[in-house]
Parts: structure tokens; C-alpha cells; sequence
């Protein structure tokens, strides 16, 4: 990418919209935000406004812009709330990815373009492997991409990230137990942390280091593949816990609900990124230390 390129990053003030705000800048790139929030300011981006459930704004959006590169971050990822209300996830997943294809292919269409799905889609020749609405709507989401990649020859690259976790308001496993640790730190809470299932097993990758994986992907990765993101190695939540003790001076316990189900692991290797250069370099131990420290930062 050049400096005088235009990057769009869509879900901007979430999460990974931030990092990937703070990433890409400096980089010196000509980056355009996209939000729903009125009141959102970057101060190192430009932003704009926009609904991307409104095929035209969508569509006036990018002639406006026409943006060389786009990072496609907007999306519902609670599996939770797709349980309570499925149709708005498929809405903001699927066919708010759908209206920004469609708006790229016709007012960008030498655009490269990353998705950004979920490790948590599905096989889509197997029903078996469909567990909850939120997977459906990121599979869709990735078939409807690869589909406009190959039969419109468009430049787009799909990305399956794992837990994504780091300094910053998340509503993850990990940020939960940071606010938790620090609220006992300054006496607000008891000293404990609930916990579905000690020996549920996830990947967890430093969201610093994906934003990096996405630069990786706007750059070299292949139109219409699919690409793990992760740091190919899955962690209990026991030995989370045990590294968040090494973060703080207070003693806590833990109280965990044994009823509840193991969670089943989702396996992701990073191979194709790996071949790519990217490498993750932000030992797990640092960015929960990172994580706690954000929150003790937070005025109560």
C-alpha cells in the first residue's frame, strides 16, 4: 500500500476498529472510518457516517470515495443476542456485507477488499456443523464473498479470526475478568470469578497482532481464499486465570458452575498467513497484563 492510497475501515469504533485505526495511521495512509455513531472522532482518521443496512448510502458511500482498499470490520459478533433476535444477524452480517460487495463492484471494482468473518462460521455443505444463528450469518457472509470474488473477478479475501483479545472495551472472556480483578483491586467487588468451565478451551490472539495479519491480507493475500487467524495454539480458561494472578497482588477464587457445557474447540492453524510473513509476536502473558492495565486506567 502507498500513502496516498485510500483505506476504509467499516466498524471503526468497535473493538478492532480502533486498532486498526491506530495501526493503519501510522502508516500514513488516507483512511476513511465508517460508523454508525454520530458523536464518533478519531482524531488521526477521517470518519464518516453511514448505515450499512442502506444499500444506497452504502452505494453513495463508496462513488464518493472509491477507496483502493477496504477492511471490513462492522458486524454483530454476540453469539448470545443472534439467539434472541437471529434475523438481525443475518441482516448486519450477511446482507450488510452483501450491500458493500455489490456497492464495491460497482463503484470500486479494482478495490482489494478484507472480510472479516468469525472462526465460528461453519461448514456450509454440512448442516450438522450449524450450531447457533451467529455462525450462519458469518458463513453466509463468507460464501456471498467468495462468490462475488470468483464470479466477478473481484479482489476479495476473507479472514477467520479466533478470540481476538487486548487493551481496550471488549465484551470478551478476558476483558470481563480484567474489569472484575481491577473492581476487587479498589474493593467494588468480592474476590472471586464465576467461570462456565474451567477446562473449556480457546485461541486467543493479541488483536494488535491481527490488525497486523489484516495488513498482510490487503496486501498479499489471495482473492478468495479464506484465512485463519490465530495463534495456532489453544489455551484452557484454568491457565488464563493462573497468568490474570500473575497480574495483580490480591487473592481470589474462583467458583465455577459445573453444570455448564464444554465449549467445543474450534482447531485454527495460521499455515497460509505464516507463508504470507506474518507471524503473531505479542506473548499472551503481555497483552492480558495490557488488558488489566487498561482498566485501572478507566476513571470509576
Amino acid at each position: 500500500m502507498n500513502t496516498k492510497d485510500k483505506l476504509l475501515i467499516t466498524g471503526a469504533s468497535g473493538f478492532t476498529g480502533y486498532h486498526a485505526c491506530e495501526y493503519f495511521s501510522k502508516l500514513e495512509l488516507d483512511i476513511i472510518a465508517i460508523t454508525k455513531k454520530r458523536n464518533f472522532c478519531y482524531k488521526k482518521v477521517k470518519t464518516k457516517q453511514c448505515d450499512l443496512f442502506n444499500k444506497e448510502e452504502v452505494k453513495n458511500l463508496i462513488k464518493q470515495i472509491k477507496p483502493d482498499y477496504v477492511l471490513h470490520l462492522a458486524g454483530q459478533n454476540a453469539v448470545g443476542r443472534s439467539w434472541e433476535d437471529p434475523l438481525d444477524s443475518l441482516e448486519v452480517n450477511a446482507m450488510g456485507t452483501a450491500y458493500l460487495i455489490e456497492a464495491l463492484r460497482q463503484e470500486a471494482p479494482a478495490c482489494k477488499t478484507v472480510i472479516v468473518s468469525s472462526a465460528l462460521q461453519f461448514n456450509p455443505t454440512s448442516i450438522s456443523t450449524f450450531n447457533h444463528p451467529y455462525g450462519l450469518s458469518k458463513t453466509i457472509q463468507s460464501v456471498f464473498s467468495q462468490f462475488w470474488a470468483f464470479l466477478y473477478n473481484m479482489h476479495i479475501v476473507i479472514a477467520k479470526p479466533s478470540n481476538l483479545i487486548g487493551p481496550g472495551f471488549s465484551t470478551g472472556v478476558c476483558s470481563i475478568f480484567a474489569q472484575r480483578i481491577v473492581n476487587m483491586e479498589r474493593e467494588k467487588e468480592e474476590k472471586f470469578l464465576n467461570v462456565s468451565n474451567l477446562n473449556n478451551r480457546l485461541d486467543f490472539l493479541d488483536v494488535r497482532d491481527a490488525v497486523r495479519a489484516y495488513d498482510f491480507l490487503l496486501t498479499k493475500g489471495n482473492s478468495g481464499d479464506i484465512y485463519d487467524v490465530s495463534s495456532g495454539k489453544s489455551r484452557s480458561l484454568e491457565e488464563i486465570i493462573n497468568i490474570f494472578r500473575k497480574t495483580t497482588a490480591i487473592q481470589f477464587q474462583t467458583k465455577v458452575n459445573d453444570q455448564s457445557p464444554l465449549i467445543n474447540h474450534v482447531d485454527l492453524y495460521p499455515l497460509s498467513l505464516i507463508e504470507l510473513g506474518w507471524q503473531p509476536t505479542i506473548p499472551l502473558e503481555t497483552t492480558i497484563k495490557d488488558i488489566v492495565d487498561f482498566y485501572r486506567q478507566q476513571v470509576d
